[in-house]
């Protein structure tokens, strides 16, 4: 196994093209090439984080957080981020990071907290955009079926809850075939015109390539005409936060009780309850103050995140209960996440988890 079979396999779940324009998420420090002995999994990398590693003879160590967020200008070890670097350059241990694609995929981070907190009826709060194309061909209406069997295979034709989503209109396709071609149907040197069906399918961005490579395979022409068209629709499999439904309507106190004991929060920070019950409740994990407006648009009663600002809870105590559990609080299970599904990628292989998870913040209490 090398740095890149490992984050390919990661980024089965997480890919990279779901984390935010913000973000710097994938590999910062390694070779891709270089063979993996053993992996760290850690929530932050910090110093002590990097002398485990070297203890464990782990070489690749995968965090939720990137290291490496901002630019570095210089690698001198006057800060925290830049010791971090040297030791891992100087000890050739690779460091990865999925940050907010994890927190935006099913089975990431909020997906996760919802789990935690018993939420059904699920959606994303925040659907990323300008994930989806358009995939168009032209194939002679026998081999339709076979072509467009193969770009759903291929991960093409999802709306919503249905899959094998498609449109498939009647034309005709007109073409002459030169010297050295090889036409499926037609002369060499003659204009042929053949009844064709044109076949549409929705697809995420990230599958293009292998669609194409399907639909090309399956294809029975030399020479494949297709269209890909960018599409402004929402994704809404994908996005950050996401927002669902208790069972039955909780008390507040019962509810921000709840909260706290089941995150494992010291304390709770929280608006003033607009009303008594709750039911339909919104979560974003680590910073996601900046979502309320949409989580009442969503019709939520609640939103559960971290790093509200003061004036946050002024603006909405009288539409929204904002509850404050923490950054880490809130995105916690991270290390449980690619624990569970790197093990069942490559079972036989040595990942552990690190023993130094720590809160940065810390409480005082009187």
């Amino acid at each position: 196994m090398t740095v890149n079979d490992v984050a390919r396999i990661v980024e089965q779940l997480a890919p990279l093209g779901y984390q935010e324009n913000y973000d710097n998420s994938g590999l910062s420090v390694g070779s891709p090439s270089m063979e993996v002995s053993c992996i760290l999994l850690c929530f932050d990398v910090t110093e002590t984080v990097v002398d485990e590693a070297i203890a464990l003879g782990a070489n690749l160590i995968i965090s939720h957080h990137p290291v490496i967020f901002s630019g570095l200008k210089s690698i001198t070890g006057r800060s925290a981020v830049e010791r971090i670097v040297l030791k891992a350059i100087q000890h050739n241990i690779a460091l990865y990071a999925a940050h907010t694609n994890l927190d935006s995929v099913p089975g990431g981070i909020n997906d996760k907290l919802c789990d935690i907190l018993g939420l059904k009826k699920r959606q994303v709060l925040s659907p990323l955009k300008g994930q989806l194309v358009k995939v168009v061909t032209f194939v002679p209406h026998e081999q339709a079926s076979t072509v467009r069997e193969a770009m759903f295979a291929a991960g093409a034709g999802g709306i919503g809850r249905y899959d094998c989503c498609s449109f498939s209109s009647d034309g005709s396709g007109s073409f002459r075939a030169s010297e050295g071609a090889n036409p499926f149907v037609g002369e060499i040197g003659q204009l042929h015109v053949e009844p064709e069906a044109r076949i549409e399918v929705v697809c995420p961005r990230i599958r293009i390539n292998g669609v194409v490579a399907a639909m090309v395979e399956a294809h029975p022409y030399e020479e494949v005409a297709y269209d890909i068209i960018p599409l402004e629709n929402d994704y809404p499999k994908v996005g950050l936060g996401m927002v669902g439904e208790l069972e039955a309507p909780v008390d507040v106190s019962d509810f921000l009780e709840m909260v706290k004991e089941k995150l494992g929060c010291s304390v709770l920070r929280f608006s003033n309850p607009h009303k008594s019950h709750i039911k339909k409740v919104a979560v974003c994990g680590g910073s996601g103050a900046s979502f309320a407006s949409l989580a009442i648009a969503k019709g939520a009663d609640a939103l559960v995140t971290g790093d509200v600002k003061y004036h946050s809870f002024l603006d909405y105590q009288k539409t929204l209960l904002l509850v404050d559990a923490g950054h880490f609080e809130t995105e916690q299970f991270a290390i449980g996440v690619f624990y569970d599904f790197i093990r069942e990628k490559i079972a036989n292989f040595a990942v552990y988890k690190t023993e130094l998870v720590d809160n940065p913040v810390k409480y005082l209490y009187r």
